[in-house]
């Protein structure tokens, strides 16, 4: 009889291996030998489709989502044939490990291994380690498979990756060139890194911003891996980077993630070292910010780190280093094939302590606040709840009348009375450390050096007043649905406007041809006060449109958003329908400034907010198109972040204020605004900020790096003063929380207006600011517009639309179109 058994396992042995050789390599499918070209997405998708039909016992391949250019998103599962066979039930025990789905695992006993690639699209190698990293885990590392479920993603970001390879394709030399100085190795703008709208995908895990992220969190969270790899490229000259990563950790994070780092790092070390390969580890990337790649899965309680090799858009298929080495694509393949599977071994090794700490992890009895009750306009809450539907995080709404805690407002302990209104995100669930996360109010630093933002805290984001209890607040989870009453006929309608729900649907109606009224002052009438800035839909002036009051109620439904009829012109409280207080709001016409000079990130936030949010037209113009540009068809103009000297030189400029003062109004966000602080003709100008620069020359050179952070604020929260009469502030409180991305300092302006500014007691409520860096925004500008003849500048020192997730700041930025100097 064991000799029976005997032949039975190598007759599957055999057919295993047998089905294995029917793979291609890459080089053998592709066509070219792998590292000689870049491979284009559709290649990958063909050569992926290819193992799995090779291999369908092992390989299960899935479409997740799609691009905004419609390039398939994919991912491939790779086990054995015994996993394959029960991957839905390997699924659903991983989830009740971790409390997520009810009942008790049947098999603890296999770890689930993520690994990304290509999120950044001009970072390419890693994608092209994909294909190999498949293939030799099916034909060489069968073994890893018993106890490991391998989900591989090639290519995060195919419209990226698509734009550099296809625009390397067309552009290298044969051979290529190792020059660094050569054209290869200098992408135009905006290069391959981004996707389709150019957002950093890497920044945008927590926030979901962007289709591919939305597509991708939802399988992620379906699965919830013990270790997530998220493959990158870094500068030519830099050795490779994989962990353990370096400080600050965040203080989530467990003493196990720690220890697995290194785990994993030594057993990396172990191949790169025979190799003679140079890496590093516990430098530069480190783990605080939740909305990395690496970040999000750890603090969804996986093992979650970032590789790093050299290379990105300038390695080309060569490149020689400042050391005279030439890296090569093929080098670069060979070291993110070998970290891959060494991670795949480490994990398979491990994989019965990883599930016990995977389940640990998830127990958050340890945390401070056990519940974040948030109190505002329902439609931010509504924009935030719509956030934590795409993590799958619980939440409910208040049944007690009043809580304590931290205040978020006032940055120290009080208290609020609630309503059943009010949203309650208690940690008592199994995400409830993601939740502490996302929703602390100041994430706790072991290091003020750190590779991003330091603050992020969703209540602050979207503009809610919120109380972080210790205690658990109790909470139903009934929704308060409205209906939206049908109109009938009136003399006029009226919106509130506090929210993006509005600005949408003030764009709906311009889009239609539907006009629209402002009030400067606010009015009652049948016992309704409407603040500044409420939209009023007045018949009188809509004659134009047949059956105007069945098309509006058709947009207002669609739009789920409630009008109020008024009966009358004539106002309870003043003013009037006639008075100059109530403007006709003359539908822009909107340039943005793209190209050379341009922040090729904050033109794509912005170029997303018109298109994808408010969904309102907007004409993008090159900068190197300037000069030529009749500016005579647009009466308003975007600046994103940027350096614009080149194109506003002395010409550009005296034309650009000629239009300005016949009626054009300019929107200058972040560093946009260096092109007009201290020009002739602005009043705005930097704030006066002494440095002892004879003292910095002592400091010695080794603390050098550590003192400069007294001048940084890396993504700090600071609160400011609203002036919420002018029409910039219009739906806002006379207080706001901006996140500040830098320590640029301007004056409050002599002339013009100081929208929002901070005054001489500097109010930093979360994130890492240094004390010279303080000292500087005392009486700081922070929302300003200046008159220019008919027209005028709007500066937003602060870029409201930066990554998309800071939803209370983007009112402002739609106010300055609409509303400023209408």
């Amino acid at each position: 009889m064991q000799n029976f058994y005997r032949v039975i396992l190598v007759v599957l042995c055999s057919v295993s291996f047998t089905m294995a050789q029917q793979i291609k390599t890459p080089s053998e499918f592709l066509g070219y030998e792998l590292g000689t070209q870049f491979s284009r997405n559709h290649q990958v998708v063909d050569y992926f489709k290819h193992v799995a039909s090779a291999m369908p016992n092992q390989v299960k391949l899935e479409q997740y989502g799609e691009t905004y250019e419609r390039r398939p998103l994919i991912h491939a599962y790779i086990s054995s044939e015994e996993n394959m066979k029960n991957l839905e039930t390997i699924r659903e025990n991983n989830l009740k490990n971790a409390g997520i789905l009810p009942g008790t695992p049947s098999n603890t006993n296999i770890v689930i291994v993520w690994m990304s690639y290509n999120v950044h699209g001009d970072e390419a190698s890693s994608t092209e380690a994909s294909m190999n990293t498949i293939y030799k885990l099916l034909t060489e590392k069968q073994e890893l498979l018993k106890n490991t479920v391998v989900i591989i993603d090639p290519c995060i970001n195919p419209d990226g990756r698509d734009r550099y390879a296809n625009w390397y394709n067309e552009t290298k030399s044969t051979p290529f060139d190792i020059d660094p100085q050569a054209s290869e190795h200098s992408q135009p703008w905006p290069g391959g890194r981004a996707n389709h709208y150019l957002f950093d995908l890497n920044r945008d895990w927590a926030w979901t911003s962007q289709k591919e992220s939305i597509a991708r969190i939802k399988v992620y969270n379906k699965w919830m891996p013990q270790i997530h790899v998220d493959f990158h490229e870094q500068g030519i000259n830099s050795p490779y980077y994989f962990a353990p990563a370096a400080e600050p950790y965040h203080e989530l994070i467990t003493d196990w993630q720690r220890d697995f780092q290194f785990q994993i790092g030594r057993n990396h070390a172990k191949y790169f070292d025979p190799q003679g390969w140079l890496y590093f580890t516990r430098e530069s990337f480190d783990l605080l910010y939740p909305s990395y790649g690496d970040t999000y899965p750890t603090y969804m309680g996986a093992i979650g780190m970032t590789y790093e090799q050299a290379g990105g858009g300038r390695g080309a298929l060569g490149v020689k280093t400042a050391e005279g080495h030439i890296l090569t694509l093929k080098d670069r393949i060979a070291h993110h094939t070998t970290s891959g599977l060494s991670t795949v071994e480490i994990s398979s090794k491990n994989a019965e302590k990883l599930n016990e700490e995977f389940n640990k992890f998830f127990k958050n009895d340890g945390l401070k606040y056990k519940s974040y009750v948030m109190s505002g306009n329902p439609e931010k809450i509504d924009a935030l709840k719509s956030l934590l539907d795409r993590h799958e995080i619980a939440y409910g709404y208040a049944t007690s009348k009043k809580v304590s805690g931290h205040k978020y407002s006032t940055n120290a302990a009080g208290s609020m009375n609630t309503t059943s209104n009010d949203l309650v995100v208690s940690t008592n669930q199994p995400k409830g450390k993601m939740i502490k996360a996302l929703f602390e109010p100041n994430a706790k630093l072991s290091d003020s050096l750190t590779y991003d933002i330091t603050a992020w805290s969703l209540p602050y984001a979207y503009g809610l007043e919120t109380v972080a209890s210790t205690s658990l607040v109790s909470a139903n989870n009934t929704t308060n649905n409205t209906t939206i009453a049908p109109l009938t006929n009136a003399y006029g309608y009226v919106s509130d406007w506090n929210s993006m729900k509005d600005a949408k649907f003030l764009s709906t109606l311009l889009t239609n041809n539907i006009k629209v009224r402002f009030n400067h002052e606010p009015f009652s009438q049948n016992g309704n006060t409407f603040n500044r800035g409420s939209l009023i839909i007045l018949q009188r002036d809509n004659t134009h449109i047949n059956n105007f009051t069945s098309v509006l109620n058709n947009i207002a439904q669609s739009n789920n958003q409630p009008l109020k009829a008024i009966q009358t012109g004539f106002s309870d409280k003043f003013p009037d329908m006639g008075s100059s207080s109530i403007r006709l709001i003359m539908k822009p016409k909107v340039a943005m400034i793209s190209g050379d000079g341009t922040s090729s990130l904050s033109y794509g936030a912005t170029w997303h907010f018109f298109e994808q949010q408010l969904k309102y037209p907007v004409t993008s113009i090159n900068s190197q198109d300037f000069s030529r540009v009749n500016l005579d068809e647009y009466n308003v103009l975007i600046l994103p972040s940027g350096n614009y000297r080149s194109m506003l030189n002395d010409s550009g400029m005296s034309k650009l204020q000629d239009w300005m003062r016949a009626g054009g109004k300019v929107i200058a966000i972040d560093r946009a605004l260096n092109t007009f602080a201290g020009k002739k003709g602005f009043g705005l100008k930097y704030n006066d900020n002494d440095d002892d620069n004879e003292s910095n020359n002592l400091i010695p050179y080794a603390d050098r790096q550590r003192e400069s952070a007294k001048n940084l604020i890396t993504g700090a929260i600071f609160k400011t003063k609203v002036d919420n009469t002018h029409p910039m502030a219009y739906g806002y409180s006379k207080d706001y929380f901006t996140l500040k991305l830098g320590g640029t300092s301007y004056s409050l302006l002599d002339r013009g207006s100081n929208i929002a500014h901070i005054g001489n007691d500097v109010m930093k409520v979360s994130g890492f600011a240094g004390s010279e860096a303080l000292k500087g925004l005392k009486n700081s500008l922070v929302f300003g517009e200046e008159r220019q003849g008919r027209g005028s500048i709007v500066y937003m020192v602060d870029n409201t639309l930066f990554r998309s997730f800071w939803e209370n700041g983007k009112l402002f930025f739609v106010n300055a179109i609409f509303f400023v100097n209408n």
